[in-house]
């Protein structure tokens, strides 16, 4: 550890900036399309289904849950080619990222859900609201409140998750660490800048949610 140089790194700072970028659009970008999955299919869960359709959302959320990322991954950009769906390597990152999330985060927003206070959907029926109405209106924005240390955990978990997409050709840190790493054979110096670079991302993550917590926790009775 004495022998720790980290001016070894100076010659490839000017390829951080897109690398750091990559990273974090597949982050915020499969974040926003995990939020999306999580409210549709936690809502859809969280009523009384037909039982193809509740079959449907509960096998996707399973099958997200149960099996690793890597292998989503590798599914997704080197399986579905074989049934003619061809996506470019970010895209395919952004869309594992974003059902492997979304399956997780479904489950948040379910149990949210359930948690609002049964009277109100009885308060909302006699002044003529319809089942649509109450959840949009009254069930929805309750149960996001509630959700939001959870969503931001997501988040952050994503952002770090994000170093898998590594193994597809899309050089985000992580993937732009290794090439360094196969030039300079400094393999300390790269993973410590990396992870000080992660937790960065993440930190601000959390101090995001903090603050929207504060914020949101004013239109708490």
């Amino acid at each position: 550890m004495s022998d720790l140089n980290f001016s070894v790194l100076i010659q490839y700072v000017h390829l951080l900036p897109s690398a750091l970028l990559t990273t974090i659009k597949i982050g915020i970008l499969g974040f926003l399309l995990a939020l999306l999955i999580a409210i549709i299919v936690g809502t859809l869960r969280s009523i009384k289904l037909p039982g193809i359709i509740s079959v449907i959302l509960t096998f996707y959320v399973e099958a997200f849950r149960g099996t690793p990322l890597l292998v989503q991954l590798f599914l997704v950009y080197y399986g579905l080619p074989a049934f003619g769906i061809k996506m470019t390597p970010l895209v395919a990152a952004i869309l594992t990222m974003g059902l492997n999330s979304g399956a997780y985060l479904s489950e948040n927003v379910r149990a949210a859900i359930l948690a609002v206070d049964k009277g109100q959907y009885e308060v909302a029926a006699m002044l003529g609201y319809t089942s649509f109405q109450t959840s949009v209106h009254i069930v929805l924005p309750q149960a996001v409140r509630i959700a939001i240390p959870s969503f931001m955990n997501g988040f952050s978990s994503l952002v770090k998750e994000t170093s898998i997409v590594s193994i597809l050709p899309v050089v985000e840190l992580t993937k732009l660490g290794n090439q360094i790493y196969a030039r300079t054979y400094h393999p300390f110096e790269i993973y410590i800048t990396l992870g000080v670079l992660y937790f960065v991302l993440t930190y601000f993550a959390t101090f995001f949610a903090r603050m929207l917590e504060r914020r949101m926790s004013k239109w708490t009775l």
